[in-house]
């Protein structure tokens, strides 16, 4: 069934903080007939809106039954059909921020159909111009979608924030599942140097110790004299494997671990394994989402498993991070394995759903629109944009949802 879409005010009647509703009709030099009320107007036999003057009418409809949007107008001498061939029309579209499309028109079938498509938001102030019988028709009309109107005051209250549209380096991820290790170089073996019985301990699971504090002393098997053993490094406690009385043998008495000496370790699949590259950054999260940071791979070092040829990547972990993230805790992280510049990027924050669309608010003094977004390659903090967007555009990077939520109670509909 073909489906036509009705170009009318009553796709947005915005009127509960900035008046985008309906605007009046303007007193041109052809006194152009003002439509009707946004959400008390005329449809015609096609749904579309009807705009009247003395017995002649257009309607006005917009059609993307797969095609992409365009005009098809339909007129009328005393409500019967006219060929449109006998009509000349024009129409003219003010969008926010100045922007001003014109369509010309040619005759198809029983309908005039616009030279151009109707680009997303069909949001704008509309001028429609016909010429017939020797007479010239004027009307005038606000079509408003996804737009609202929000005072400096109440979006400052509400959070909103917002930048320019620009370019930005976007990377390539890939990512891994890891868990959080102590390096090598943060963990030590307490050993008697010479064999003995351990004759005084101190120190127990938990504890912290300092570089140099003797944790035991032992009475030498062959000069049965006593010596003290230091701990080689500062840290906590996490093995104990002696008490007094016993005999010191090759194992480690205590094992000192510096909690504040971390690595991410992530497995490398094969796959991915030619692409991870030492220093290339990394974005590390934990499970939950709520520890989160950057950091670079230090190292790729082959597993011991040969068969799965995998690898493994290191990543260095300031020493700040020892206060989110724990030894044993399961991690995620997203590799940057490639960078570029794109021309024009935004916030990966800033996207919200808008209909079936990826959208951001573009902001024009204290009003907001919907700008739908042809996406390209997207990260956690970037995402970038190969078309509905223009470079430069103000657009909502905080409290988007205030906008989302102000224009979705105004009654923000796309009517068709």
């Amino acid at each position: 069934m073909t489906r036509s879409f009705l170009f009318a005010g009553s796709l947005l009647a915005l009127s509960l903080l900035a008046g985008c509703g309906e605007s009046p009709a303007t007193k041109e030099a052809a006194e152009p007939k003002a439509a009707a009320a946004a959400d008390d107007y005329e449809r015609g036999p096609h749904r579309g809106r009807m705009l009247r003057d003395g017995d002649f009418a257009v309607e006005i409809t917009i059609f993307e039954d797969g095609v992409d949007p365009e005009f098809h107008v339909y007129a009328y001498r005393k409500d019967k059909p006219i060929p449109p061939g006998e009509v000349q029309l024009a129409i003219e579209l003010s969008r926010l921020g100045g922007k001003v499309d014109r369509f010309a028109f040619t005759p198809q079938e029983d309908y005039l159909r616009g030279g151009g498509v109707v680009i997303e938001p069909h949001s704008f102030d509309v001028k429609v111009r016909a010429v017939e019988g020797g007479r010239t028709h004027n009307w005038t009309y606000a079509s408003y979608e996804g737009r609202t109107t929000i005072s400096a005051e109440a979006a400052r209250a509400g959070g909103v924030k917002t930048e320019r549209a620009g370019s930005a380096t976007v990377a390539e991820l890939i990512d891994m599942g890891g868990r959080i290790e102590i390096t090598p170089e943060g963990k030590a073996d307490v050993r008697a140097r010479l064999p003995g019985q351990i004759v005084w301990m101190t120190g127990k699971l938990g504890d912290r110790v300092s570089r140099g504090q003797t944790l035991l002393r032992v009475e030498s098997s062959h000069s049965l004299q006593t010596y003290a053993v230091p701990a080689p490094i500062s840290g906590t406690i996490i093995e104990k494997n002696a008490n007094v009385g016993d005999t010191t043998g090759d194992r480690a008495l205590f094992v000192v671990a510096d909690p504040t000496k971390l690595h991410a370790e992530f497995f490398v699949y094969p796959r991915d394994a030619e692409r991870v590259r030492v220093g290339q950054r990394v974005s590390v999260r934990s499970l939950s989402g709520e520890a989160k940071l950057d950091a670079p791979v230090e190292a790729v070092l082959p597993t011991a498993d040969v068969a799965s040829q995998t690898m493994m990547a290191h990543v260095h972990l300031p020493p700040e991070a020892s206060r989110t993230f724990r030894p044993g805790m399961g991690v995620e992280g997203s590799f940057a394995v490639a960078e570029a510049q794109v021309p024009l990027a935004v916030r990966t924050k800033a996207i919200q759903r808008f209909r079936d669309f990826e959208v951001v608010y573009a902001r024009v003094g204290n009003t907001y629109e919907v700008r739908m977004l042809e996406i390209g390659r997207r990260t956690p903090e970037w995402t970038e944009v190969l078309g509905g967007l223009e470079p430069g555009t103000e657009y909502v990077t905080d409290g988007a949802f205030l906008i989302r939520a102000d224009i979705d109670k105004s009654g923000a509909s796309h009517d068709h």
